[in-house]
């Protein structure tokens, strides 16, 4: 475990200058860590209190490990400070030629931002990132060296990004700590939380589909009291990926586990432990 702090800065071009709030370690150790017979199947994980940062739990929580579609919580929280939700994204043309998990969208298509978070973060869409991608950064390379600056400005030692949907796992990683500060600031963002709160969202569309239905990959909402979000992931090499929130009796957790065979029953233990001891 590495004990020092991730620190919080302000990050170049796409952040804000931090306030004094943000400034303040985004994560940190406030004692021992003792496992509590916990017993999970992920490579590694962590569970983090994100009212005051501190770690409850780890595993292995700075091991770097492929995550997925974790990675789109990044692309979500920076294309969320350059797009506002009624901004039209011009569909760029290679766009298309993303691989699958696709949402379809076409060239040119023209489509409102807050359309585009939804099928990213319920949907997973890997054309919907790369589309949000270029709209927000003007080229797939610059926003994807935003992600890295970001990641070094959040003190994300053990992350590097690929992609903006982590489609590729090649040198695109984070480690279960890594992301557990990066959900923490995004969960500040009010858009953010709406969106990967929510279960299922019927989205108006242009002819000639003109609906779509998006559904939260996420599987905790609605089963486990208090879920709200944030993200889930899968590839060969990453297994299962889940960053997850809940939220109970003024106590928010966090939890993330990746490279799991379990990725439910994982992180309900772990929230389950989190709500005993802070009840």
């Amino acid at each position: 475990m590495r004990l020092p702090l991730v620190a919080l800065s302000a990050a170049a071009m796409l952040v804000p200058s931090a306030t004094a709030g943000e400034r303040a370690p985004l994560v940190h150790l406030s004692g021992p860590l003792a496992t509590h017979g916990i017993a999970v199947t992920a490579k590694g994980a962590i569970l983090v209190d994100a009212g005051s940062g501190s770690v409850l739990w780890a595993k292995a929580a700075n091991r770097r490990l492929p995550i997925a579609s974790t990675t789109k919580i990044m692309t979500a929280l920076l294309a969320m400070k350059r797009l506002e939700p009624n901004d039209v994204v011009d569909v760029d043309p290679s766009v298309r030629r993303v691989a699958p998990y696709t949402d379809g969208l076409r060239p040119h298509q023209r489509i409102e931002a807050w359309k585009l978070f939804y099928a990213l973060m319920l949907y997973s869409g890997n054309d919907d990132a790369l589309a949000l991608a270029i709209a927000a950064g003007g080229t797939r390379s610059r926003f994807v060296a935003w992600m890295n600056e970001e990641a070094k400005e959040l003190g994300m030692h053990d992350t590097h990004f690929r992609s903006p949907s982590g489609l590729l796992d090649v040198d695109n990683y984070s480690s279960a700590w890594d992301l557990a500060a990066l959900t923490r600031y995004a969960l500040r963002n009010s858009r953010f939380r709406r969106v990967v709160s929510t279960r299922v969202k019927r989205v108006p569309w242009p002819a000639p589909t003109y609906l779509k239905v998006y559904e939260n990959h996420n599987h905790l909402l609605g089963t486990y009291p208090g879920s709200d979000g944030v993200k889930t992931g899968w590839t060969t090499l990453a297994k299962h990926c889940l960053v997850a929130s809940a939220h109970r009796g003024g106590v928010r957790l966090i939890a993330v586990v990746l490279g799991s065979d379990d990725m439910y029953g994982d992180a309900r233990k772990l929230l389950d432990f989190g709500f005993a001891v802070r009840s």
